[in-house]
């Protein structure tokens, strides 16, 4: 959902893609948004994913890479935009985000000789007496610079292993976890981890994903209404859930597994942060939302550290009436549960699950729960002076 040339939204009536009725209509946006983003454009893409089977383990460009990347290779990279993200489950989910802890990592390379076979002893070795007592450094210091300098390299030894030696050890680290749940991958691992590593790999067998996607990703489990925000370069996959996904509007993606598409090895080594931390960190808090109100109503923002995009969550009950004053930005609203009326611009409209609305700048619209509970998510996006 949203104006990204690729596949724009469209009203529903005219077929008029939103790309052309923002362009014409620039108020709808407002000056700042068009200012700061660009005429005709919202600065989000508004998804809705239902995973059954997991999505490719990737990373996304900053500006100045998704610049560089559009430049050389426009087939792969079709704009020049980043690509921050954020995750809101609207069931339980599962995914992969950012870099485990170091001693994690190196508990693996003592305890799975099938990742060590991969990327060479002689580069597990330096990776474990890097590391050791140093795990948790002053953030960019020198010691946490040669900590990420650690794992890039031991990360890109794993990456450009041959296909054939993926393959060989990949079987080999399935048998692990099926006969050696218990204790597969020591301390960080376990019958959970073990389960993960045997499930991926019905879905993609003999995958290098199992090893740069098991053993060095955080496995993270959103319970609904829990968010992630997901920074440019950060390596992530999502495994099984429903979600709510906003991000940046780009469709560059750099891919590392899990995947039958196109691989960009040599970029996603040299391109992602290593930074490395426990999974809390990825999380975001929950907001209160003060422009918004109603009786028995539940109002919830989530505000990521970027201006391009935030998302408000809104739970109506039947017979309530929630009322929501204007956005100084454009926004886009899906209801996924229930079924309520939408009032706005001396406009009312019957509105089902699945039903998606564009709502220009400045509008204040109510809502109210006609059958079950009414629940929307909006993403908006407001320019702070």
């Amino acid at each position: 959902m949203g104006t990204h040339p690729s596949v724009p939204s469209k009203e529903k009536e005219s077929g008029k893609s939103l790309r052309d009725v923002v362009a014409e209509h620039p108020e709808l946006l407002n000056d700042k948004v068009a200012e700061a983003f660009g005429k005709g454009e919202l600065p989000y893409l508004f998804k809705v994913l239902s995973i059954r089977k997991a999505l490719s383990i990737q990373a996304h460009p900053d500006k100045e890479l998704g610049a560089i990347l559009h430049k050389n290779d426009p087939k792969n990279y079709p704009d020049a935009n980043h690509k921050p993200e954020m995750a809101i489950a609207v069931t339980d989910f599962e995914g992969f985000c950012g870099f485990r802890p170091l001693e994690q990592i190196a508990e693996f390379l003592n305890t799975i000789p099938e990742l060590v076979e991969l990327v060479g002893k002689d580069e597990a070795d330096k990776f474990v007496q890097t590391v050791k007592d140093n795990e948790h450094p002053e953030l960019n210091s020198e010691t946490d610079n040669q900590n990420r300098k650690a794992l890039q390299s031991l990360f890109g030894k794993l990456m450009n292993a041959p296909e054939d030696k993926v393959t060989s050890a990949a079987e080999r680290l399935v048998a692990r976890a099926k006969d050696e749940a218990i204790t597969f991958g020591g301390s960080p691992g376990g019958p959970e981890l073990a389960q993960l590593i045997i499930r991926l790999n019905e879905q993609f067998p003999k995958d290098i994903g199992l090893f740069c996607g098991g053993l060095f990703l955080n496995y993270v489990k959103l319970n609904p209404g829990e968010a992630m925000f997901l920074r440019a370069k950060d390596p992530h996959a999502y495994i099984s859930g429903d979600i709510i996904e906003c991000m940046a509007a780009s469709d560059n993606v750099v891919r590392a597994g899990f995947t039958p598409k196109f691989k960009d090895v040599k970029n996603l080594v040299e391109m992602l942060t290593y930074s490395y931390a426990p999974v809390v960190e990825q999380k975001m808090a929950p907001l209160g939302f003060d422009r918004a109100t109603g009786d028995n109503c539940k109002f919830t923002l989530y505000n990521p550290p970027i201006e391009e995009f935030a998302v408000l969550e809104s739970k109506i009950p039947k017979g309530s009436k929630g009322t929501i004053k204007g956005l100084e930005g454009p926004s886009v609203l899906v209801a996924t549960s229930g079924k309520g009326k939408i009032t706005g611009d001396g406009q009312t409209l019957d509105f089902d699950t699945g039903y998606v609305m564009f709502v220009g700048a400045n509008v204040d619209i109510e809502l109210e729960g006609i059958d079950g509970e009414f629940v929307t998510y909006r993403a908006f996006t407001e320019v702070e002076n």
